[in-house]
């Protein structure tokens, strides 16, 4: 799981305000009800310390974020008088929430979006087609593309040899056409590293399309048999799915094969060395876990303050999940996150390391 986007929380200073709200404005008196909402977690900020600017800005984001349709959420955090991140949520939160805390409450938005696998889709057609990919952040680009041959596009009934020859050309139309769609999707798979390619439309189309694509991609592709952007909704949602969930397999099979750490206390020193490629954790909302950071480095990590004052550092006490993403975010670590039923560990966590103990960093 790619966690680069949260880097300008955990790069700022703190005190942070972390609010999570309903902002669904499909019913009757929605804004009404929003306004009461945010009352009460501005009341909640203001009763844990949080100050006025902070308060402010997090009241101005929700009053000016423009509606949409449908049940949504918002995750918005601030500091020092502004917001630093705003965002959307698919769904709203489990609950209304507002925190003030030295770190960002940033676990909730992390475990909403899940594993975000990076992926391209086209719906391919006679003339072209739209071709859309999303990157590791959830970051959404589309593009339309127009193919460089226009006539002919139909195919006619008729007879004769003449008509045979005008079939040719409308298919030699559709081939360049198609040409055309993989070359816009092979471009866009390249730039995001894209994991899985879904390809539905019209079902003469879509395999000219997967024929033209270079080897790599067209390993990856998805087809429907069915054209339609709700055809392709489906098979991108299957597609996806399963891609993430081989991806957890393999996450656990290194973690059992490989140098690995268990349990809190264990990966929070191989976080404090760099050691750590990967933390595998299970998301324990409810969790009263804590841990003790330092200023500035994220690896200023520990299970003990002790361990920080030998250092020189005044410590901090902070949630666990909150001080575990700041440091996998600061050591370029990934993070993944588990079942409970895939991960039997004190505290629910263990890390897949980049080398063992008798081992040197490469």
């Amino acid at each position: 799981m790619d966690i680069s986007y949260l880097r300008p929380l955990f790069a700022g200073d703190g005190p942070w305000a972390s609010v999570y709200l309903d902002a669904t404005r499909a019913e009757e008196n929605a804004d009404r009800q929003i306004d009461l909402r945010w009352r009460a977690l501005s009341e909640s900020l203001t009763s844990q310390g949080a100050d006025e600017a902070a308060i402010a800005a997090v009241g101005d984001a929700i009053r000016d974020h423009p509606y949409q349709p449908g049940r949504y959420g918002l995750a918005i955090f601030a500091n020092a008088g502004r917001v630093a991140h705003a965002e959307t949520m698919a769904a709203p939160p489990a609950a209304d929430l507002a925190v003030w805390a030295p770190l960002p409450h940033a676990m909730p938005l992390v475990a909403q979006r899940g594993e975000e696998v990076p992926y391209v889709r086209v719906l391919a057609g006679h003339r072209g087609g739209e071709v859309e990919s999303i990157d590791g952040g959830g970051a959404p680009r589309r593009r339309s593309v127009e193919g460089g041959e226009s006539w002919p596009i139909t195919k006619v009934r008729a007879g004769g040899w003449s008509h045979l020859r005008y079939l040719h050309a409308v298919e030699e139309t559709w081939k360049r056409n198609a040409g055309d769609v993989a070359a816009a999707v092979t471009d866009a798979a390249a730039e995001i590293g894209a994991e899985v390619v879904v390809v539905a439309g019209d079902p003469h189309e879509v395999p000219l399309v997967v024929g033209k694509l270079p080897p790599r991609w067209r390993d990856r592709v998805v087809t429907t048999e069915h054209a339609g952007e709700a055809a392709l909704d489906d098979a991108t949602v299957q597609a996806v799915a399963e891609v993430a969930d081989q991806n957890t397999r393999a996450a656990l099979d290194r973690f059992g094969s490989g140098p690995h750490a268990g349990g809190l206390a264990d990966v929070v020193v191989r976080l404090r060395r760099g050691q750590v490629e990967q933390v595998l954790l299970v998301d324990h909302p409810e969790s009263t876990d804590r841990l003790w950071i330092g200023p500035g480095d994220p690896r200023l990590i520990a299970a003990d303050p002790a361990t920080l004052r030998e250092s020189g550092v005044e410590p901090v006490q902070v949630r666990a999940d909150a001080a575990l993403l700041r440091a996998v975010v600061g050591t370029g670590a990934g993070l993944l996150l588990v079942g409970p039923d895939d991960l039997d560990l004190p505290h629910g966590i263990g890390a897949i390391l980049r080398y063992g103990d008798g081992e040197t960093a490469a």
